[in-house]
C-alpha cells in the first residue's frame, strides 16, 4: 500500500520553550517497496515511524496510508487502533513477546484480538514460523529461544493479520552482525512475497543498503542516502 507525507512537522513543549523535531517532511513510497531511514540519533527517526502507524499525532502536515490520512483519523475521532490492527504491522528493538505464551500463541494473539478464529490463528501462525525457520520451536516459550529466533517470532506475529505496511525500528539492533543480517535478509524476503510495504529505521549502513530505497533524515528534512554499487549484499538465509 502506498504511503505518502506532506509538509510534516512535529514539536512538544518543554517548559515555556518549544522544541521543533522536524518539520516540512514530504515523502512518497509506492506500494511494495521497502525503505530504510537512516539518520543521526535524536533527529527524529522513531517519532517519524510512530506517526506512520498512528501512535501519535503530528503537529503539522500528515501522513497517509492507502489515501487515508491518519490525522483526519484523529480529527474525526475514527478508531485509528483499528486502522492500525488492521493496516499496519509492528517490529522492534525489543521484541516484545509474551514471556507465558508460546511462539505459536505469540504469533496468533493479534489475529484472535481480531476475532479470528483459534483454529485459523494457529494455522496462519505455525505457516509462518514454519517459513521463518521455527518449525520444530512451535511449542517453545520466548525463553526457551535465542535472540534470534525471538525477532523471528516477532517477524511472524508482525505480517500474521496480512497488514499493508510493516513499520520495523531497529529490528535487529539488539543482535550480533552476523544474526542481524540474516533477521534482516528474511524480513526482506517476506515482505517481497506478501507485497508489504515496509519502512524501517537503521544505524546500519549494511542493513540499510539491503532495502529498494535508503533516505537519512536530517534537519533539513530527507535526502536520499548515499549507496555504493556493493551495498546491497545477496538475500540468503
Amino acid at each position: 500500500m502506498e504511503i505518502a507525507v506532506r509538509n510534516l512537522g512535529m514539536a512538544f513543549q518543554d517548559g515555556d520553550r518549544t522544541v521543533e523535531v522536524f518539520k516540512d517532511l514530504n515523502l512518497e513510497l509506492p506500494s511494495a517497496v521497502s525503505l530504510s531511514i537512516v539518520g543521526r540519533s535524536g533527529v527524529g527517526k522513531t517519532t517519524f515511524l510512530h506517526i506512520l502507524g498512528g501512535l501519535e499525532q503530528p503537529t503539522s502536515g500528515e501522513a497517509l496510508i492507502g489515501g487515508v490520512s491518519l490525522s483526519k483519523l484523529f480529527l474525526e475521532g475514527k478508531d485509528i487502533a483499528q486502522f492500525r490492527g488492521e493496516r499496519v504491522g509492528f517490529i522492534f528493538q525489543s521484541h516484545h513477546l509474551l514471556p507465558e505464551f508460546d511462539a505459536v500463541e505469540n504469533v496468533s494473539m493479534p489475529l484472535l484480538i481480531r476475532g479470528v478464529s483459534e483454529q485459523e490463528a494457529h494455522g496462519r501462525a505455525r505457516d509462518l514460523l514454519t517459513r521463518v525457520g521455527l518449525g520444530e520451536r512451535l511449542q517453545h516459550r520466548p525463553g526457551m529461544l535465542s535472540g534470534g529466533e525471538q525477532q523471528r517470532v516477532s517477524i511472524a506475529r508482525a505480517i500474521a493479520g496480512r497488514p499493508a505496511v510493516i513499520l520495523a525500528d531497529e529490528p535487529t539492533g539488539n543482535l550480533d552482525q552476523r544474526t542481524g543480517r540474516a533477521v534482516m535478509a528474511l524480513l526482506l524476503e517476506l515482505q517481497r512475497e506478501e507485497g508489504i510495504s515496509l519502512v524501517l529505521v537503521t544505524h546500519s549502513p549494511e542493513l540499510a543498503g539491503m532495502t529498494d530505497r535508503s533516505v537519512e533524515l536530517t534537519p533539513n528534512g530527507f535526502e536520499e542516502a548515499k549507496r555504493t554499487p556493493d551495498s546491497q549484499p545477496p538475500i540468503s538465509l
